[in-house]
């Protein structure tokens, strides 16, 4: 149970919520004090995520759809999803033995429809999709170290360009980044080189290769859009802002690593 109602099965455990509770923004020293339970507004968020439900459909026994929407929107502006998913993505690694940090990567992108609630889209001719592009970067865990959701119609090589400039400061330990064919080409792999001096390893499908057959480290990416996908709300592109998506996908990983370092016994 949860306080008064019986827990849905995205609600956080006991131990989840002791991992996430001292990662939350504290309360303001001025103004009203918090008067709602913050476990709850967690909850009715990730109540969304895997659901796929409007806000206005939420339970009545969650808190008011206004005021979870609020602290989403609130949290997605001043960048705390991305920092949730920093300082998880370094516990989930410690976890299993490895550098909190890594220094390679794998790029890949996804085309998702979009629906009525506008903002900026286009075609993606190779997929044969209208909508926008999520584009990961993603560690050797398949845990996501950057999202930038972008027009579908912006092609693979221009939009590695985003994603990997967000990293020039935090992630400056990187030495290798591996993507697939659609990001071959000098261009791309000299201004890699050039600016952040990594190298760029494209990994291809062997020239005697019939059918389907799994691409050396391109599948952990992969992976990660099909953990993505078991969300609804990551089903299509609901979103008028790209951030609000970029945002979800982040929530996402967070409710993932939660579950895992669940099973790590808390420190003392």
């Amino acid at each position: 149970m949860i306080g008064k109602r019986k827990a849905y099965p995205s609600d956080l455990s006991d131990v989840e919520w002791e991992r996430l509770k001292p990662l939350l923004p504290a309360p303001h020293e001025r103004g009203r004090k918090r008067r709602v339970d913050l476990r709850e507004i967690v909850n009715a968020i990730f109540y969304v995520l895997h659901t796929g439900c409007q806000w206005d459909y939420l339970p009545h026994d969650f808190p008011p759809p206004d005021t979870v929407y609020g602290y989403f929107r609130h949290w997605t502006q001043d960048g705390t999803w991305e920092r949730l998913n920093d300082v998880l993505r370094r516990k989930v690694r410690e976890a299993v033995g490895k550098k909190s940090e890594p220094t390679a990567a794998i790029l890949d992108s996804q085309a998702v429809k979009t629906t009525e609630e506008g903002g900026p889209r286009g075609f993606d001719g190779g997929k044969q999709v209208k909508g926008r592009k999520r584009h990961l970067l993603v560690d050797t865990l398949g845990l996501v170290l950057v999202v930038v959701v972008h027009s579908a119609g912006v092609q693979d090589r221009d939009g590695a360009r985003l994603v990997l400039a967000k990293l020039r400061e935090h992630f400056c330990w990187l030495k290798r980044v591996w993507a697939d064919a659609a990001y071959a080409g000098p261009k791309l792999g000299d201004w890699v080189k050039g600016l952040f001096r990594w190298v760029l390893d494209i990994v291809t499908r062997a020239d005697d290769q019939v059918g389907f057959q799994v691409q050396p480290k391109r599948w952990i990416v992969e992976r990660t859009f099909g953990w993505l996908n078991r969300s609804r709300r990551l089903s299509k592109d609901y979103e008028r802002l790209p951030e609000t998506e970029e945002a979800w996908i982040y929530a996402a990983m967070t409710r993932l690593m939660l579950r895992r370092l669940a099973r790590q016994p808390l420190a003392v």
